[in-house]
């Protein structure tokens, strides 16, 4: 069985229930069917019947929750849980009313509520309008100020020879652009987490550089190195218990030999699983390297950080993309 379809088994013994906030896309309205008729999760698709029908008519609705802010009788006991939270930031009773019937609004403010279990949009929105609901009126985890994201990088068949888990888990690929050292160990404790929890392996985490212990302490990089540096501390003081180590060139991080010549010391050193890259542009070209020159299948981006799961579709999905997702969010809310 492979990965993927693990934590569809998984998902589905937890019967939890997911919003998902877009039903006015094809794609969106397909999956919720496929995820119901599998048994994956419990679907609450935001949206109406008439709308649902004319984008996806082939699409069999039967055990989904239709629901539309427009007509729901829970709009107005949102509209003001949104204004308690946002009333000392100015926002109006009248704003709020408003804002509630936005569909992404709608679907975190039902999370908030504990009226479902998880949160997936990001299919016809940007990660921006999918996000910021979240951050809004979910809010972090507590003793986590970073919302990031991860991949799940799945090895192809046969080619795992740096990768014996056949797993491996990629962070931030897609939400903080230039993160500081406190993000940067933020980003790798809730790595680690999802490492664990989603991907059912034990944790191995690498603190990202082109340096190696120190061997890039140049005068003009010296700012940049000493960024891992001081988030591989901020994270072992945070996270003690986890193996966690830095800052490693790539191959010094997962080749044992490079591992063992470049930190002989470092236990994490060319065994790691989860790799911490220092900013976006290094995680986005990374996982996406890994995807089309490696054969690697990419499952995400998975939001970490979030007080409940909340997670953000690319607009490029397919229908499987969001299968995906679903499945992850239910394991995500044990």
């Amino acid at each position: 069985m492979s990965l993927l379809d693990e934590i569809k088994t998984k998902a589905a013994a937890l019967k939890k229930t997911i919003v998902l906030c877009e039903g006015e896309d094809k794609r969106v309205v397909e999956a919720a069917a496929r995820i119901t008729k599998e048994g994956i999760a419990k679907i609450v698709l935001i949206g109406n019947k008439e709308e649902c029908a004319r984008v996806a008519p082939d699409a069999d609705l039967t055990g989904i929750e239709l629901v539309d802010p427009l007509t729901s009788e829970k709009t107005a006991h949102y509209a003001e849980m949104l204004f308690e939270a946002r009333k000392a930031k100015g926002m109006t009773r009248e704003q709020a009313e408003e804002q509630a019937k936005d569909r992404t609004m709608f679907g975190a403010l039902m999370l908030k509520a504990g009226d479902v279990d998880g949160y997936v949009s990001g299919a016809c929105h940007s990660t921006a309008n999918t996000l910021r609901p979240g951050l809004q009126v979910v809010k972090t985890a507590p003793g986590i100020k970073t919302v990031s994201s991860c991949f799940i990088m799945i090895a192809p068949e046969g080619k795992n020879t740096y990768n014996p888990d056949g797993v491996a888990v990629f962070a931030d690929c897609a939400i903080n652009i230039e993160p500081t050292a406190e993000q940067l160990a933020d980003i790798a404790v809730t790595s680690a987490s999802t490492a664990k929890q989603i991907a059912g392996i034990e944790p191995r985490v690498a603190m990202l550089s082109f340096s190696t212990k120190g061997s890039g302490n140049d005068d003009k990089f010296t700012q940049s190195v000493s960024r891992v540096q001081q988030a591989t501390a901020l994270a072992k003081a945070a996270a003690p218990e986890l193996a966690l180590d830095g800052e490693f060139q790539f191959d010094a991080a997962v080749a044992p030999e490079v591992g063992k010549l470049k930190a002989p010391d470092s236990k994490v050193a060319g065994n790691a699983n989860v790799f911490v890259f220092p900013n976006i542009n290094a995680g986005n070209i990374g996982y996406k390297i890994a995807q089309r020159f490696g054969g690697y299948m990419a499952i995400g981006p998975v939001c970490q950080g979030f007080a409940k799961p909340l997670n953000d579709l690319s607009r490029g999905c397919n229908v499987e993309d969001i299968v995906a997702t679903v499945a992850v969010t239910a394991l995500q809310a044990e």
